[in-house]
């Protein structure tokens, strides 16, 4: 049978070493591919004006999953001040390649699990009756509709007449800013479709359904929010009625919801969210199993899926002798993507040498010690992104 051929994005800062941590733990997994590398990230935007060449979308197009690392950005003049002499005065603008891919491929479906690892020092503690410390065991899968609200970068700095105009037909726009000058108003729409609506809630509730999950909420801000956030929860209840009326639909406001974080997380099943809300409920979660280094997501269209953990670049930590970060969200990314693929066995030999790792307690890295990030934290102790991988693939 021939090889997989798997596009690999390593984009900025620690995303190589940690893009490369997971390729080494896929090949002692056993997962036979081809790796194809992808330029995308801050050095093309400095230097071609283009942090997403159309050589790397068209190598996407052509073998349909990547594995992506992390990604650099900036505000908007910053970027443009970071932008090679020789393509000035073109009105190059920046913006976030992968917001860019998951638009471009309609990978409207992002999947977050975050799912507490046994031994790990940094999961979530509270006080309990009687003064007693609990550690609730979290098993929440947040999905993020991907590609609308307010990523979908429909926004304006001084809006044209036309658009202006259209705004002051609403009546609570002419109450607040009749009188404000144009070039004073910055806009950003936040826009939800059905169809699209229709996608990340069926996802939700199908995991749901397939996983054992009891319930699935909708986590946004229907009761101030009421066309978009309403009509999110308004299809959730239609759905769960006619299609999943075993799982139960809760609803929670995004500002409750991370006031109960830390009061009963293990509550939580499967949450469902527009883009930015989702955004936040999921490093909320990820910061109750030990932080964005555990941090994983897929992001699935119909055709195209890229797999990426969700933390950034950390580019202070690219150019250390010796690198330090923790490779776990990069791996588990590509544990995702060896399901989404069908390799269910070499996936789960993946999940469980990271368990077992994290276990022991043997080899940590810095963040699961409790360190400030620096080149030194290896002598004392700390592990390095190579002995974390080491470490994993001596379990498998």
């Amino acid at each position: 049978m021939n090889k997989r051929t798997i596009v690999t994005l390593p984009g900025d800062g620690i995303g190589r070493a940690v893009l490369d941590a997971a390729l080494q733990v896929l090949d002692a997994a056993g997962f036979e591919a081809n790796y194809v590398h992808a330029d995308i990230g801050w050095e093309f935007w400095k230097h071609e004006g283009n942090p997403l060449p159309q050589r790397t979308i068209d190598l996407l197009k052509e073998y349909k999953t990547g594995l992506f690392g992390a990604i650099t950005s900036k505000p908007k003049d910053a970027a443009a001040a970071e932008l090679d002499s020789k393509l000035n005065g073109r009105g190059l603008i920046y913006s976030s390649p992968i917001v860019k891919l998951r638009q471009l491929f309609n990978l409207d479906i992002c999947i977050r699990p975050c799912k507490t690892y046994k031994g790990n020092p940094l999961n979530f503690i509270r006080r309990g009756t009687h003064n007693q410390i609990e550690e609730p065991e979290i098993n929440v899968v947040i999905f993020r509709q991907n590609t609308e609200g307010l990523y979908s970068g429909v926004e304006w700095s001084d809006p044209p007449d036309t658009i202006l105009q259209a705004f002051q037909t609403h009546p609570k726009f002419m109450a607040n800013y009749r009188d404000v000058p144009k070039s004073d108003l910055s806009i950003s729409t936040r826009i939800f479709t059905k169809n699209a609506t229709r996608r990340i809630l069926h996802a939700a509730f199908s995991h749901a359904r397939q996983y054992g999950y009891r319930s699935v909420t909708v986590c946004e801000k229907p009761n101030v929010i009421r066309e978009t956030s309403g009509m999110m929860y308004k299809m959730a209840m239609e759905m769960q009625k006619e299609e999943f009326p075993e799982i139960e639909l809760w609803n929670t406001n995004i500002d409750a919801q991370i006031m109960w974080l830390t009061k009963n997380p293990e509550n939580y099943g499967v949450i469902v969210a527009g883009n930015m809300f989702g955004d936040i409920v999921s490093d909320g979660f990820a910061g109750l199993i030990g932080g964005l280094g555990f941090a994983c997501s897929a992001n699935l269209g119909k055709d195209v899926a890229v797999f990426e953990p969700t933390h950034g670049s950390a580019p202070k930590y690219a150019d250390y002798p010796v690198s330090i970060v923790n490779p776990i969200a990069m791996i588990t990314s590509s544990v995702m993507m060896l399901e989404h693929l069908g390799e269910t066995v070499i996936a789960g030999r993946i999940s469980e040498a990271i368990s077992k790792v994290i276990e022991e307690g043997k080899v940590r890295t810095y963040d699961m010690l409790k360190m400030t990030g620096n080149p030194d934290v290896i002598k004392q102790g700390a592990a390095s992104t190579e002995e974390m991988t080491r470490a994993i693939i001596e379990k498998l």
